[in-house]
């Protein structure tokens, strides 16, 4: 890209999207930041996954503020953003601890006559449980469920907010739902695991590791590791 600048050939709004794409892939936010300047600067256009993507290396850069200007700045320049837009900046806000203000834009897409998909919320549970919110992640995910079918994610995040909240027995009731649906993800045993550790539940743990095998979902270090403690503290 610079070599085209440096060659004065014209370089039009398809080459610094290209060239915005690789700084987001190559988590260089600045550089990303500059050339979205930069078309602005030549009356070149920017198209709302041009955003997307350098809102995208923001969150990557953990640059929630300026992920969340970027999106404020979108309907300055006319631009309408779409949920992908918005989607991007819940995950930052999720990066960057702020669960607040992820839910405040998970709120705000109904208001601009956007539908939230199953990668906002997500996100949004996320925040959540990062925020060690369980309640207000439980909320987001029977909200979800009205709507649409959650995906191994949305359980994961959910389940790791109940295990931050010691909520050991909702923590198993998600897992025994997923269960019924699809085969967990190993994360899916693993904080179930670790909630059952948090609250004393040894034998529950034990039987969730069970479950695990039964499953022939692969164990790591994580879920020997949680099991081994939930029963130290059991003192078996």
């Amino acid at each position: 890209f610079e070599e085209m600048q440096e060659s004065r050939l014209e370089v039009d709004a398809i080459s610094y999207s290209a060239a915005i794409g690789a700084c987001e892939r190559g988590r260089r936010w600045e550089k990303a930041l500059q050339l979205l300047a930069a078309m602005w600067g030549k009356e070149l256009r920017p198209e709302a996954m041009t955003y997307t993507s350098t809102i995208t290396a923001c969150e990557r850069g953990q640059q929630w503020q300026k992920a969340l200007h970027l999106l404020r700045s979108m309907r300055g320049n006319l631009l309408e953003p779409n949920v992908v837009n918005f989607s991007a900046v819940i995950s930052a806000c999720e990066n960057g601890q702020q669960w607040e203000k992820a839910l405040e834009l998970l709120k705000e897409l109904p208001r601009s006559k956007l539908i939230p998909d199953v990668i906002a919320y997500n996100a949004a549970i996320s925040a959540c449980e990062k925020g060690e919110r369980w309640q207000e992640a439980l909320g987001l995910f029977a909200e979800m469920r009205g709507t649409m079918d959650a995906d191994v994610i949305s359980f994961n995040a959910t389940i790791s907010a109940c295990e931050k909240g010691h909520q050991w027995a909702l923590a198993i009731e998600l897992l025994s739902e997923l269960r019924r649906e699809t085969l967990p993800h190993v994360i899916s045993y693993n904080a179930t695991i670790s909630a059952c550790e948090k609250g004393h539940q040894w034998q529950l743990a034990l039987d969730v590791l069970r479950s695990l095998r039964a499953d022939g979902a692969p164990a790591d270090v994580v879920t020997f590791n949680a099991t081994i403690s939930a029963c130290e503290k059991g003192q078996q």
